[in-house]
């Protein structure tokens, strides 16, 4: 441990690659119990994205919603959690897609992105400073939405673009299914 802070630590790494290079790295330390994300698609074939403030950007952005999984819960438990924490709705459907790293130059930790669909109203008190604004978006409009000046998180953007993709394919499979199409 090089540097800690309340909420980072810093780890010093020294590596021997094949050909004999030496490189010391420092990297974030690994922590907590995970993160999800997810992609929350209402009845309408829209995607709910929350508006909040980013710190590091010192802006508003539109993203999805987001956080961290809790000691003892799973993923999917987590998922609702933090559905219901900053868009107001629960989901009875959740589908994992992906683990994503955020920055492996630096850092180990990924975050788990799920598609959460049949989504009912249900509200939990959320840690986040101020009320989020829920927008939706047609999630067939993707690429109009991420050309947007607010939308910059890269994870977000991979997030969406991959359940467009999945559910796209999950329609094609259920087409094929019901005309016997293999």
């Amino acid at each position: 441990m090089v540097a800690r802070s309340r909420l980072f630590t810093v780890e010093s790494l020294e590596l021997e690659f094949s050909n004999g290079v030496q490189r010391t790295y420092e990297r974030l330390a690994p922590g907590g119990h995970g993160a999800v994300m997810m992609v929350p698609i209402n009845e309408l074939g829209e995607v709910l994205l929350i508006r909040e403030y980013g710190v590091g950007i010192e802006d508003y952005t539109l993203t999805l919603p987001k956080g961290a999984v809790d000691l003892g819960e799973t993923i999917e438990q987590a998922a609702n959690r933090e559905l219901k924490e900053e868009i107001g709705k629960g989901a009875k459907r959740l589908d994992y897609l992906k683990k994503l790293s955020l920055s492996p130059s630096y850092m180990a930790s990924g975050i788990d992105v799920l598609i959460a669909q049949d989504l009912y109203d249900e509200s939990l008190e959320g840690d986040e400073p101020e009320p989020l604004e829920v927008v939706a978006w047609p999630l067939a409009n993707i690429s109009e939405l991420v050309t947007r000046a607010d939308v910059t998180e890269g994870r977000a953007i991979a997030a969406l673009y991959m359940a467009k993709d999945w559910l796209e394919n999950a329609d094609l499979s259920a087409v094929r299914l019901v005309k016997g199409i293999k």
